[in-house]
């Protein structure tokens, strides 16, 4: 690998053979270098290979003003979050969560706190998430030895949600959004049974899956219908009270949803709430 340009002391761009780039982080690992000089392969610790361009150009300016430490543990962070959920993370997130901590991190030394209005949804719709977002605050006090509020962890879980849509169109306003009407549907589930929903059941897991993806169909251009109805009618037979509430997100949601998602949105809810069958 060549250098091909020093940030500080601990973090440059370089380059292989093949002419590909990626940022290389290592204490020292620039230090009384210069651009063209071989990499010490022995002071690697990190290097960030961002498939997509626009990430890796952002990615690249952040470097100029956020401290390399910082840099390095929402590496660990993100890499810890991958692990832990099991899913494809879009680029984006390491320009997004390290810009959002590097804020935080100077807020926090100004003396100021914000905070997350939605972190109570977030740690009730995304639990996994949100665990990651506690661990994530650990982190940061172990090795920085400083405490930000609880609410950061809702923050580091919303950047880990809206990274698994990888879509960098979508903006963290729009995961908050979402979030909302998911918590307004376990409301209407929740009225209409008159009592909640499990939070600790597997069918209370696979339900808020099944509304993540359902915003992102519904976003999508229109589906089409079942190719038979027999299905449906037959749920909607056996499960009445759950197809009645299905009617309830429907007119809440102001769409008119495709039969497909009706279908097994009445499923879901009759799981969820462990009703009965007649």
């Amino acid at each position: 690998m060549i250098i091909g340009k020093i940030f500080n002391n601990n973090a440059i761009i370089a380059s292989d053979t093949g002419k590909s780039e990626f940022v290389v982080m290592g204490r020292g690992i620039a230090f009384k270098k210069k651009v063209g000089e071989p990499v010490d392969q022995s002071l690697v610790e990190k290097i960030f290979v961002l498939q997509q361009k626009e990430a890796s150009e952002k990615f690249k300016l952040l470097l100029e003003d956020v401290p390399p430490e910082y840099i390095s543990l929402c590496y660990d962070i993100i890499e810890y979050g991958k692990n832990m959920l099991d899913v494809p993370l879009s680029d984006y997130i390491y320009v997004t969560l390290t810009d959002h901590m590097n804020n935080a991190l100077k807020l926090l030394d100004e003396g100021i706190t914000t905070t997350n209005p939605l972190s109570w949804e977030i740690r009730r719709i995304y639990p996994k998430e949100f665990g990651i977002g506690r661990k994530a605050l650990a982190f940061i006090e172990e090795s920085l030895g400083k405490t930000l509020p609880e609410d950061e962890a809702a923050n580091v879980a919303m950047h880990l949600i809206n990274a698994q849509i990888d879509r960098p169109s979508r903006r963290t306003e729009n995961i908050s959004a979402q979030t909302g009407k998911i918590s307004d549907i376990l409301n209407i589930v929740k009225y209409t049974y008159g009592s909640a929903p499990d939070e600790s059941s597997l069918s209370y897991e696979r339900f808020i899956t099944h509304l993540r993806f359902f915003f992102q169909r519904i976003d999508q251009p229109a589906r089409g219908e079942l190719e038979d109805d027999f299905l449906l009618k037959q749920v909607k037979s056996k499960y009445k009270r759950a197809y009645d509430c299905m009617l309830k997100v429907e007119k809440y949601l102001q769409i008119e949803l495709p039969d497909e998602e009706k279908l097994y949105l009445t499923l879901h809810i009759h799981r969820v709430t462990r009703e009965a069958a007649p």
